[in-house]
């Protein structure tokens, strides 16, 4: 795998635009995903976005280790998702069942991303689209300013805004295993 070109002309210069794959992402330093080709370098984040993504993951994998039901599933935190050959993403958190490898390669059940003023467009416009297409059942936003929690799963190919049961979000990764989150984060840095 290699460097593709597009036909896509840069600032009319006439030069092609390069299209990587997810070979050249493995050979890449520091901190990236890789959408459609395109690179995006990822911000560092805050020590509040940090152990938000620990407190939520710490959450889950209790949860899951709990329930003889859950136990092919699995909390992970900041791993690559290898979508296919030109996208990887690097969900801050994903509830993955049946994954053997270093990586993920199955569509996760849930993915949780926490938002930071530097990846809310990413995190609330474009990362939605691609999981959604990939049959992501639930999508979480986890806020750290706010302690907020905003939660979609997938009706019909697009993420609706979960029904919250009380004070919590039911996510139901099987028919017998179920993880709640609560909506108002009870969380300190």
């Amino acid at each position: 795998m290699g460097i593709k070109s597009s036909s896509k002309p840069v600032r009319g210069y006439n030069i092609p635009l390069p299209r990587y794959t997810v070979g050249d992402y493995e050979k890449w330093k520091g901190d990236w995903e890789l959408i459609d080709g395109i690179p995006y370098a990822l911000a560092s984040p805050s020590l509040k976005h940090q152990r938000l993504i620990l407190y939520l993951a710490y959450l889950i994998e209790r949860q899951l280790r709990e329930e003889d039901e859950c136990k092919d599933c699995i909390a992970t935190i900041d791993t690559d998702y290898i979508v296919n050959e030109y996208t990887v993403l690097r969900p801050d958190i994903a509830v993955v069942c049946n994954e053997g490898g270093e990586k993920i390669t199955k569509t996760p059940k849930v993915v949780i991303e926490v938002v930071s003023p530097s990846s809310k467009k990413m995190d609330e416009e474009i990362k939605p689209k691609i999981y959604s297409s990939e049959g992501v059942e639930y999508y979480l936003l986890a806020y750290p300013e706010s302690g907020e929690m905003k939660g979609f799963s997938l009706k019909g190919g697009e993420y609706v805004p979960l029904n919250p049961k009380g004070d919590e979000i039911v996510l139901e990764i099987s028919e017998r295993c179920k993880v709640e989150i609560p909506l108002k984060l009870d969380w300190k840095v």
